[in-house]
């Protein structure tokens, strides 16, 4: 990035310092929450380009110094080492960013391929992306649930934000889990311990905080029926529970775990609106043939792109070739290894773009 193009994030910084000081900007909380995400998103930026332009000064001044004193010649030769590791970050901190790096997601978890077993595996996924929230402190919340017989999940979706704005939000994190999750191991109906193969489905969109994809009412058919399950003394009692098609893509979203039929109906479409972006975007890079965005978006979701090995306490993550024998503890929310891992392959893959 040239000198000018950087003179502008600093500016623009410098008014996101200004605007997020005014109480008048906190008064519209999406506003607020929007600014301080880009703010969150820079600061790295201003931190680097600060220290690369002291560590340059410094680097001039020790080496004038040196000529008189030895003592100088050192800081000068440690200086001159470090340079060049900050412009490198720098560098990879410019890189093109996710533009919904920053943003809350809703998931989908689908039973698939195995009956129970893979509606149990649903229910195993389930509690590990709980779990990994709840170690990053975010908040999730399961919107609607399809319980399967034995207890486990033919379809959950859930939303997970995080609390406060931030550069890297969910979507960072997560963008890479859409795909086919497969399991080995004895299912629990299986009465001569023969390990079994299923899977199951995971659906991940970024959830925009407005409305970018306008929804023609007409478009929709809204049911209304009883909440089913956990949710207060209005289960079973009150129609509040709201099933919404869209009728042009014939997708279909419920929403029960509200207390009344006016949230349940909001949320709903919240989630419908996030799957029609997601729709929108992923037509849209399939015909610019881009490629980045196909690999983030995990466009083929037909694609296994995991497996999850009981026998061995193995986690395989085929896209990147990653292996582990730590099972139990993915399946307990410690998910960072395998999530590093794809980061790292991505921001290589970005770097190595930018480079050609």
């Amino acid at each position: 990035m040239d000198s000018s193009s950087l003179s502008g994030l600093l500016a623009e910084y410098a008014e996101l310092e200004t605007q997020l000081a005014d109480p008048g900007v906190h008064a519209d909380q999406s506003r607020a929450r929007k600014l301080g995400r880009r703010y969150a998103e820079l600061t790295p930026v201003v931190t680097t380009v600060r220290e690369l332009d002291t560590a340059r000064d410094d680097l001039a001044a020790a080496r004038e110094l040196a000529a008189e004193d030895a003592a100088f010649a050192a800081e000068a030769e440690e200086l001159d080492a470090r340079i060049p590791v900050l412009e490198a970050k720098l560098t990879e901190l410019l890189l093109p960013r996710d533009p919904y790096d920053g943003s809350d997601v809703v998931m989908e978890i689908k039973s698939g391929e195995g009956g129970e077993e893979s509606a149990l595996f649903a229910g195993d996924l389930l509690r590990m992306y709980l779990r990994y929230a709840e170690r990053h402190g975010w908040k999730a919340e399961v919107l609607d649930s399809v319980d399967s017989d034995l207890g486990g999940y033919k379809d959950v979706t859930l939303s997970i934000k995080t609390k406060t704005a931030q550069a890297d939000g969910v979507w960072s994190r997560l963008k890479f889990e859409g795909g086919v999750h497969r399991v080995q191991r004895v299912p629990a109906t299986e009465s001569q311990g023969r390990i079994h193969t299923s899977a199951s489905g995971v659906l991940i969109y970024p959830e925009p905080e407005e409305v970018e994809v306008e929804i023609d009412p007409n478009d929709l058919r809204v049911d209304v029926f009883r909440s089913s399950g956990p949710g207060g003394q209005s289960v079973n009692t009150t129609d509040s529970a709201v099933r919404i098609t869209h009728l042009p893509t014939g997708i279909v979203v419920s929403c029960q775990n509200e207390k009344s039929q006016i949230q349940n109906r909001a949320r709903a479409l919240q989630v419908l609106q996030a799957r029609l972006q997601s729709i929108a975007e992923e037509e849209a890079a399939a015909k610019a043939s881009d490629a980045r965005r196909s690999q983030v978006r995990t466009v083929d979701r037909s694609e296994r792109v995991r497996t999850y090995n009981f026998p061995e306490n193995r986690i395989s993550d085929h896209r990147v070739n990653y292996k582990a024998y730590n099972l139990d503890q993915v399946l307990d929310g410690e998910l960072d290894g395998v999530l590093d891992a794809l980061a790292t392959a991505d921001r290589e893959e970005r770097l190595a773009a930018q480079a050609n």
